[in-house]
């Protein structure tokens, strides 16, 4: 700046702004701080955390994406790694402590380096060694039968291991099986999972092992009238999505009656109107009514006396649900209601459910869409099963689409961290400094698991490093009842899908690598607190400058 001159003021006067190593190393920081609050989770003897909001709800679980969604986090940097969590719960349904935890390893790594290599070194290292995981994963990989049931049931308990509800994972495992193997579809191109065909209603008052599984679709809706019958075997159901009440006009307009015989002609046409509506439905031979719009109170009763069960303001999701199971048409004009469109269901009952009742379509043919009823002691734990269930749906659809798993228990980090500090020589430059480290990071999940179980890590990971590399044991890992020998993961039906480990490593590389060239925070306080009015930067009095300046 030339003598004499003034300050130039570019930004506002309350803009924080931080930049090069000390943005760095605040931003790893809050990384590491996000690692470290979800690192006691991971692994069978993982603890759980309880979150309560500013409403006082109160939240239990060891979920990592869940733990992460419900903290109220403000640095931008920590956010990214709740975004890794999030991208890894989308593809893959597992995973997210292990990728989170993998990230804040890296950064960790990547902290003790950067005064020697710069970020953008660093960062290439990591991507390098991240491609060369990658094809590791891809050649250690084991193939499956999507239709080995044993096998995805290892996958589901794997998935819920550690988890309130892990006494009755077995169970849980069957069922979620169960309900994966109804709504896949075989393709050319191979199997076909959409975990969205499954409905998954929640029910407190009873115990865990209560839930259970219908091949149909479960609304927590009652009948309509109590005329009408609650259990219809051999159900011909119409899907409507057009109210079942007089129609009124688009136009404004009033209707003046001056005679009483007038009024009741007007009465009459309605009530016809709506008996007319009803026969409709019987004539095209339904006796279920499912509507996703409303009925009108005659209606319900004209319904009653044809003795047709009748459900409305059915949800649209629940609509789609329930075509794909019972083989039904939606249709959106009652005239164009026919026999062709009408779903077929064994049985349509009303049931009481812990003081609900609820309505249970059943028996359906091939059911393309299948719900679970879960149920637990209290909201809390009904909450926390509903998690651990949909990791394991998810995980089992993933690995029926991809035919292929990798050992857990750390087994699978531990041969691809020995696999990458062989293949460290053959890197060029400074990026094998980081290379190595990349390869080193990984042995933070063996660690994690062994540490959350309360034995030494240290020596956990020497003894596994032997297992690998002398005994050319690739598929042992953490033995966390005693800690001693390392188990075969294969032998005690420890396995997760291929595709949670290589996506929990690409996410991880891709969230530490983009914290990593972050050089500069520029961050904007917004309005002043209790609408103060100062003056804009740069303006009359700013930065203590005199006014017109």
């Amino acid at each position: 700046m030339m003598s004499g001159q003034q300050p130039i003021f570019v930004m506002k006067e309350d803009t924080e702004r931080e930049s090069g190593k000390d943005a760095q190393k605040n931003n790893i920081a809050a990384a590491k701080a996000i690692a470290d609050t979800v690192r006691t989770t991971l692994g069978p003897k993982g603890m759980d955390k309880m979150l309560v909001d500013s409403l006082g709800d109160v939240v239990i679980t060891n979920d990592g994406v869940s733990i992460l969604n419900e903290i109220d986090i403000e640095h931008p940097a920590a956010k990214m790694l709740v975004e890794v969590a999030e991208t890894q719960e989308e593809e893959c349904g597992d995973g997210t402590t292990s990728a989170v935890i993998v990230s804040g390893e890296l950064l960790k790594k990547a902290e003790d380096r950067i005064d020697q290599l710069h970020p953008s070194t660093i960062a290439n290292g990591y991507r390098i060694a991240s491609e060369k995981a990658s094809e590791i994963l891809e050649d250690l990989k084991i193939e499956i039968d999507p239709e080995d049931k044993n096998e995805l049931q290892d996958i589901a308990s794997t998935a819920m291991t550690g988890k309130n509800v892990e006494v009755n994972k077995e169970q849980l495992a069957e069922i979620a099986v169960h309900a994966v193997h109804h709504i896949t579809e075989k393709t050319e191109d191979g199997y076909v999972v959409d975990t969205d065909n499954i409905k998954v209603e929640k029910q407190p008052g009873a115990s865990v092992d209560s839930t259970e599984m219908v091949d149909g679709v479960i609304l927590d809706k009652e009948r309509l009238h109590d005329n009408m019958p609650n259990d219809i075997e051999d159900a011909k159901i119409a899907l409507l999505n057009s109210a079942l009440e007089v129609k009124e006009t688009e136009i404004d307009a009033s209707i003046e009656i001056t005679d009483p015989d007038q009024l009741e002609k007007f009465v009459n046409k309605e009530e016809e109107s709506l008996k007319t509506m009803v026969q409709q439905i019987k004539d095209a031979g339904a006796n279920v009514l499912l509507c996703q719009k409303g009925i009108d109170d005659l209606a319900q009763h004209y319904l009653a006396k044809e003795g047709i069960f009748a459900i409305r303001r059915v949800k649209k999701s629940d609509m789609k649900k329930l075509a794909k199971a019972t083989g039904g048409s939606i249709v959106n004009n009652l005239e164009d209601l026919s026999s062709e469109d009408l779903g077929t269901a064994k049985r349509v009952h009303e049931r009481l459910v812990s003081g609900d009742r609820m309505t249970f379509v059943e028996g359906t043919e091939e059911a393309k869409a299948v719900s679970l009823l879960l149920r637990g002691g209290t909201e809390h734990v009904v909450d926390e099963l509903e998690r651990a269930v949909e990791d394991a749906v998810k995980v089992v659809s993933v690995a029926i689409e991809d035919g292929a798993v990798l050992p857990g228990g750390g087994a699978t980090e531990i041969e691809l961290s020995n696999r990458l500090a062989e293949m460290s020589g053959s890197i060029e430059g400074r990026e094998q400094i980081a290379f190595e480290d990349f390869a080193n990071s990984l042995e933070i999940i063996p660690r994690t698991i062994s540490e959350n179980a309360g034995l030494d890590g240290i020596d956990v990971l020497m003894n596994l490093n032997t297992s690998h590399e002398k005994e050319d044991k690739k598929v042992y890992g953490v033995n966390v009842e005693d800690g001693e020998e390392p188990e075969d993961m294969l032998e005690k039906g420890i396995i997760e899908p291929y595709r949670v480990k290589n996506q929990a490593i690409k996410s991880a590389t891709e969230a530490a690598n983009m914290i990593l060239r972050i050089d500069d925070v520029v961050a904007s306080k917004g309005g002043d607190e209790g609408g103060g009015g100062g003056p804009p930067a740069g303006g009359p009095g700013a930065g203590g400058m005199p006014p017109g300046m």
